[in-house]
């Protein structure tokens, strides 16, 4: 199959602002400057939302990352994951032909295939909702035949419930995925062996369909549904995803029952505080531990510079996650060397941490104390690999 852009593409494209606000979440993922490292999710969304990768959607996600947009299409060509042309507006079905699916019955899959939706896979059917292409192997060979929809595997398919399940997309249903003939997982068909707890009605799911089921990010996000942001490493969420990640707000302690004395401790507590030295850590770097913690720190801007010094700025990329990019932020900003940063405050760090793109970094990445040590001519570990 030729991998290239389709002859008829979309003026534009933009993602919703859900689809949007997950995005941005992933980029958080990686450090400074190695926002392409999220290419591949972003994409794998925009087709999501989309049902195809357009030109239009490549053009997009390779703004957002800063990418030539050749380097994007490099990637969306590559992999035949991504769609390159329009798609069923439901369901693109993926049916394996490798094989254990093919010993299985995967031509009477496709056969339904064509019966259903097109003599020709990646033609689309007549009601616009589904088109469908042989793929190659997809890793579920125990529980083959099998199909892929979307990202979700259904398995253990016979001809008469495939298409049971393309009639309840068309009927705007959300079939279970999974093994569809009573299974677990890949367990024996004799029965399990291993792993019963299931058969004792303990759980319903195995681990992949209780995520797709329980939280609802399954294929129906193609059919335009609320879409869950699935940022947990941000605190965010909307949907049923995040009422499932929220942990429950702990029980408030009866009148009753009093709190123990912050003086008194367990003799498990005395011991381990005697057999642990207390370390004294500079004043600096105790201040700044507290910026990200316990109640919010007023903010204060820091005394910045209008030029560097005469001998020129500090490389401040010496200091571990300060990119070439957050390099050129902080000079922006009026910082240029290592003892500015090393004299920040509390509410100084809070002041710039909120004009940073990712917040909580000074703290994470000890900036305060590693500039400290560069500004009185020492080195850090990471200085000494940055210089070689």
């Amino acid at each position: 199959m030729l991998r290239r852009l389709h002859h008829e593409q979309p003026d534009s494209f933009a993602f919703t602002p859900l689809n949007k606000k997950w995005a941005e979440g992933q980029m958080t993922k990686f450090p400074e400057g190695r926002q392409a490292s999220a290419v591949i999710p972003l994409l794998w969304r925009a087709q999501e939302q989309e049902g195809w990768v357009s030109k239009p959607a490549l053009e997009t996600v390779a703004d957002m990352l800063g990418m030539d947009y050749i380097r994007v299409l490099e990637v969306a060509t590559f992999y035949f994951m991504f769609q390159l042309q329009p798609v069923g507006s439901v369901a693109h079905i993926q049916v394996c032909g490798t094989t254990s699916c093919m010993i299985c019955g995967a031509e009477d899959l496709i056969g339904v295939c064509k019966e259903k939706i097109a003599k020709q896979p990646h033609a689309i059917s007549a009601d616009g909702k589904f088109s469908w292409e042989e793929v190659e192997c997809l890793g579920a060979c125990t529980n083959a035949p099998m199909v892929q929809i979307g990202k979700d595997f259904y398995e253990d398919l016979t001809t008469a419930r495939f298409a049971e399940i393309i009639e309840e997309f068309a009927a705007g249903k959300v079939p279970t995925p999974g093994p569809q003939n009573g299974r677990y997982a890949a367990e024996p068909l004799g029965g399990a062996t291993a792993l019963v707890d299931y058969e004792a009605g303990k759980v319903k799911y195995n681990a992949s369909v209780a995520l797709a089921d329980g939280i609802g990010d399954t294929v129906k996000r193609i059919q335009g549904d609320e879409v869950p942001i699935l940022t947990p490493w941000l605190n965010s969420g909307t949907g049923k995803a995040a009422k499932a990640a929220k942990p429950k707000a702990a029980a408030k302690p009866k009148a009753a029952a009093k709190a123990p004395s912050a003086a008194v401790k367990t003799k498990a507590e005395a011991a381990e505080s005697k057999a642990k030295p207390k370390a004294k850590a500079p004043a600096k770097a105790a201040e700044a531990a507290t910026s990200a913690t316990d109640t919010p720190v007023a903010e204060k801007k820091p005394r910045t510079m209008a030029a560097p010094r005469k001998a020129g700025a500090d490389n401040l990329k010496l200091i571990k996650g300060v990119g070439p990019k957050l390099e050129e932020t902080l000079n922006d900003m009026g910082f240029y060397h290592f003892d500015q940063i090393s004299k920040w405050s509390a509410a100084e760090i809070a002041w710039v941490d909120t004009r940073l793109k990712f917040k909580g970094r000074i703290e994470r990445d000890g900036w305060i104390e590693q500039a400290t040590i560069l500004a009185a001519g020492g080195e850090t570990e990471f200085s000494k690999k940055s210089t070689k």
